[in-house]
């Protein structure tokens, strides 16, 4: 039991260091040490590390990603920005559009992504349009976030719960399209209200730019639609990832290593890592102990065990990251009395819970240190807006998952 539990909290710890700023080591390098320190130690064998990892998880990662880094090659969002400033005519309307169209985005070229690919010239347009860093910095990280619920291709820990639940992602997309849509009102409304003096007045005039669509662009998306299509007919999600990402790079024709260097090959190296660590805490037997004297899902309550659940989901996967999160409740998921909307409620409250604080997702994190040069974003500027945004949206989700199941 105590290498299990060791192995965890060294895993953790190297973790949360880097996020601490006290450790010289980042996340990716911390998992890695945790996974090998738990084959070091026994806690799992060679042979058990390797089938530890979610290999189905870690290529639909990758394909995704690099589907979205064909967006980059292309300059589609460069060419994006001035078309957004010049239709937005008002700091209001420019939050409200950044703030959907990071959503929007997130939901077919993960969130994380969004982030890497959009920091930059968010940044750009605080500077050339003389905007408070704050409210646009929010908007583009809690908005990826949000809108990244609406599929299991939207972010990581969806990618997870599809792998480990078996979600269909058809039918995902039918019980939590609405609740991206309500959730991204929500998220609007909010970052509206918390900044109404600073998004008063209009924005200055923008030269017209190049045209926002070329050959490239409607390639990319086209193999993206039909991605979406092969999923909804439930085709394998990892396969016709990897099928769409290879066709974009036989029909592109650009230098593969344009493609490579966009890439996150750290994130894909941290959860390989913590798929291990986390294994070796299952195996101890301590998370089975602790749900036979606290149940996950307590049947006696009727549908607010799924709301008490999705407040534990919420504040779990802050407090131990979510993905760790979602492999140490794997266990108990299938004791639920309907499992898929265990699941899918685990996928909502894991996904909004990144916008509680700056540390509750990497997304928010790449915004933070890609926004350096304009003052970046500080622990405390976060949670001005990351509770209220992640508390009601996580009401709505639960509320809307929760009616649902009562309405079947």
């Amino acid at each position: 039991m105590w290498k299990g539990l060791l192995v965890f909290g060294v895993t953790y710890v190297l973790v949360a260091g880097r996020r601490l700023r006290w450790l010289p080591i980042d996340r990716p390098s911390g998992a890695l040490i945790g996974a090998v320190l738990a084959v070091v130690l026994g806690a799992v064998s060679p042979a058990e590390a390797g089938a530890a990892v979610d290999k189905s998880t870690l290529t639909l990662l990758f394909a995704v990603m690099g589907m979205g880094a064909f967006f980059s090659i292309d300059g589609f969002l460069d060419r994006a920005t001035p078309l957004l400033v010049r239709s937005a005519r008002t700091r209001g309307r420019l939050l409200g559009s950044v703030v959907w169209g990071a959503g929007i985005l997130s939901a077919f070229v993960t969130n994380d992504a969004v982030c890497v690919l959009a920091a930059p010239l968010v940044v750009e347009l605080v500077e050339r349009c003389k905007l408070p860093r704050l409210p646009f910095l929010l908007a583009l990280a809690t908005g990826a976030n949000t809108g990244s619920v609406a599929t299991l291709v939207g972010n990581p820990q969806n990618m997870l719960c599809a792998s480990l639940g078996e979600l269909d992602f058809a039918t995902f997309l039918v019980h939590m399209g609405p609740v991206a849509v309500l959730g991204l009102a929500a998220n609007h409304a909010i970052l509206a209200w918390l900044f109404r003096a600073d998004l008063e007045g209009e924005l200055p005039p923008v030269e017209a730019g190049e045209p926002l669509f070329t050959w490239r662009t409607i390639l990319t998306l086209l193999v993206i639609a039909g991605t979406v299509v092969v999923y909804a007919a439930g085709g394998s999600l990892s396969f016709t990832a990897l099928a769409g990402f290879v066709l974009l790079l036989v029909l592109h024709r650009v230098e593969a290593e344009k493609v490579w260097e966009r890439v996150d090959w750290s994130i894909l190296i941290f959860f390989g890592g913590l798929f291990i660590a986390v294994d070796a805490l299952a195996r101890s037997g301590v998370v089975s102990a602790v749900f036979e004297h606290v149940p996950l899902f307590d049947v006696s309550l009727g549908p607010l065990s799924y709301a008490r659940a999705a407040a534990f989901f919420m504040l779990g996967s802050n407090v131990v990251t979510n993905v760790p999160f979602i492999l140490i409740v794997r266990p108990e998921m299938n004791s639920a009395p309907d499992s898929v909307l265990a699941w899918e409620l685990l996928a909502m409250a894991s996904t909004f819970a990144g916008n509680l604080t700056l540390l509750g997702s990497v997304a928010n994190v790449i915004v933070a240190e890609k926004s350096q040069r304009i003052g970046g974003l500080s622990f405390r500027e976060y949670l001005r807006a990351g509770i209220p945004v992640a508390v009601v949206t996580t009401a709505i989700g639960t509320a809307w998952l929760v009616g649902l199941r009562l309405l079947h």
